[in-house]
């Protein structure tokens, strides 16, 4: 057998024992039970006779399509496992998803209501970011509030996904005052969580009389101001551990689309629109808004975000009340805060606060 097939080989079961090891489910092909048979083919495969000047090339040389076949097997077997089927409305041993159509002044809002099994008296409503839908990359953070005992309001924004409405202001404002109308019918306490766009918009509906017991805001702009480089230093962001984790909940398919849609959104959203992201945007008045606000209030950003940056995070810190509670996420930026585990364990926990107390 030559040298580099036996690297190629050997290189193929040193990512199955890094997969196995790290618990990324959607990068491993293998089974717990093989990894003694995959230890002695690794040894059987070892080069004995080829001196370290040899090895060396021959492994960095089959690294690259290693890892390809590692993901093509991966991606076969573990085709199913996909993170975004716990959002598909049935019962599930922690909650039930249900599908639901909010009643709207014009057509109906498609959602979906997540409830513990225990019941809550609490819910939370969430408005996604421009370009996105009520199930985008929302796994995670829907089992954050879920762990906080409280239930779960996903829904399209007008424009968005399934939602027939086309995005207009201040039409679009009823996304939120409807949400949280039909949460306040079944539930005591109520909180609204914005992000990015979505956050705009909460911020502005609560300014204008929207009763919540708390309102999240997570990466929300003053104004959009970005440009191509931006948009490369937020892929950069991609590559972090808590990112690379996803791994473990979904195969190595189902989160290259994930990916790809993130990304896409920010370059070109889908959306059906009479008015501009940007417009939108400058319309809703963020910073206006949040000197309006009397509502518990966090402001989530991250630090590395390069879409909604630091100075103009700064610039909503000093628009928001005296009693706003403010959060800087080091590692996170535009794409990826939604994905941090920390970021979203705190949120979650200062909602139920407001919402449990």
């Amino acid at each position: 057998m030559s040298l580099f097939l036996r690297a190629l080989l050997l290189a193929v079961i040193i990512y199955e024992f890094l997969a196995d090891i790290r618990r990324w489910r959607g990068l491993s092909w293998g089974h717990p039970a093989l990894r003694p048979l995959l230890a002695l083919a690794a040894l059987a495969l070892h080069p004995r006779h080829a001196t370290w000047r040899q090895r060396a090339p021959a492994l960095a040389l089959a690294a690259f399509p290693a890892l390809m076949l590692q993901a093509a097997a991966a991606g076969m077997r573990r085709r199913s496992l996909d993170s975004r089927a716990t959002l598909k409305p049935g019962l599930y041993d922690d909650c039930t998803v249900a599908r639901v159509d909010i009643p709207m002044p014009e057509a109906s809002m498609p959602a979906l209501y997540v409830v513990p099994r225990a019941g809550a008296q609490a819910a939370a409503a969430v408005l996604h970011g421009s370009g996105c839908d009520k199930t985008y990359f929302a796994w995670r953070l829907t089992n954050a509030l879920l762990r906080q005992r409280m239930a779960v309001l996903l829904v399209d924004l007008d424009g968005h996904g399934e939602n027939p409405r086309v995005q207009r202001y201040p039409q679009m404002l009823e996304c939120a005052t409807e949400a949280v109308r039909w949460l306040r019918a079944r539930h005591a306490r109520v909180g609204i969580l914005g992000i990015s766009l979505g956050g705009c918009l909460a911020a502005r509906a609560v300014a204008d009389g929207l009763e919540v017991d708390a309102l999240a805001i997570m990466e929300a702009p003053p104004v959009l101001r970005f440009d191509n480089h931006d948009r490369w230093n937020e892929v950069r962001t991609l590559f972090q551990p808590y990112v690379i984790d996803l791994l473990r909940e979904a195969s190595i398919m189902h989160l290259g689309s994930a990916v790809y849609r993130l990304v896409r959104a920010q370059r070109t959203p889908s959306i059906r629109a009479a008015i501009s992201t940007w417009d939108l945007i400058a319309a809703c008045d963020l910073c206006g808004s949040l000197s309006r606000i009397e509502t518990p209030l966090l402001l989530v950003y991250g630090e590395r975000d390069a879409i909604v940056k630091r100075v103009q995070a700064e610039d909503v810190w000093r628009a928001a009340p005296s009693g706003a509670t403010m959060l800087l996420v080091p590692d996170a930026g535009h794409l990826t805060l939604i994905l941090h585990p920390e970021a979203l364990r705190r949120m979650a926990a200062w909602m139920a606060g407001r919402l449990n107390a």
